[in-house]
């Protein structure tokens, strides 16, 4: 996948154009999931094929908002092996952008990742709670669990933030009513 093809395409300005050079040194079609490469994954109502597209990274501490452009710019689910030196790291979009850990890149290891599913809605679901690390409750769905787990992160930093406050303040009266906006919020958990 040619950068230069990239701009021409999505007409991307001077300073888009900039940032995805200063992180991104080529990239790469190297797999794709669909009917046609696994038989025996029917396809599904949303996700016709799921990409895996190799990134050479020009430094780790990258910015991903190049990651997230280039998964809205193509319509299709991708599954990003980010690789810098000797490391890859996997990104998938769904909802945010999640990240995987860095892990060695070595001859004998490699980077797999589970394919489980009857249809290609199952696999991309479970290939996005893979990378993501997320859990699944019982009756939710993976967007609804996303959601879920980000208001939970929200009301965290919220309690944490009130905590610190109640900690820093001197006035008896500032301090109940700071810890009855934490117990209120602890019970919204």
């Amino acid at each position: 996948m040619p950068k230069a093809q990239l701009y021409k395409k999505f007409e991307l300005k001077q300073a888009q154009r900039d940032a995805f050079d200063a992180d991104i040194a080529r990239m790469e079609i190297v797999n794709f999931i669909a009917p046609q490469s696994l038989p025996g994954i029917a396809e599904g109502t949303e996700v016709k094929a799921v990409f895996v597209v190799d990134v050479e990274l020009k430094r780790s501490d990258y910015d991903t908002k190049n990651i997230l452009l280039i998964s809205k710019l193509i319509p299709h689910r991708i599954i990003f092996a980010l690789r810098h030196e000797d490391k890859v790291q996997l990104a998938v979009y769904h909802t945010k952008l999640f990240t995987g850990p860095w892990q060695p890149l070595t001859p004998n290891a490699s980077c797999l990742i589970p394919i489980n599913g009857l249809n290609l809605d199952a696999v991309w679901q479970n290939i996005v709670a893979f990378v993501g690390e997320l859990e699944v409750a019982e009756g939710n769905s993976l967007t609804e669990q996303i959601r879920i787990d980000e208001e939970r992160t929200r009301l965290m930093r919220q309690i944490e933030t009130l905590e610190r406050q109640m900690r820093s303040t001197s006035q008896p009266r500032r301090q109940r009513e700071l810890y009855s906006e934490i117990k209120k919020l602890k019970s919204n958990l």
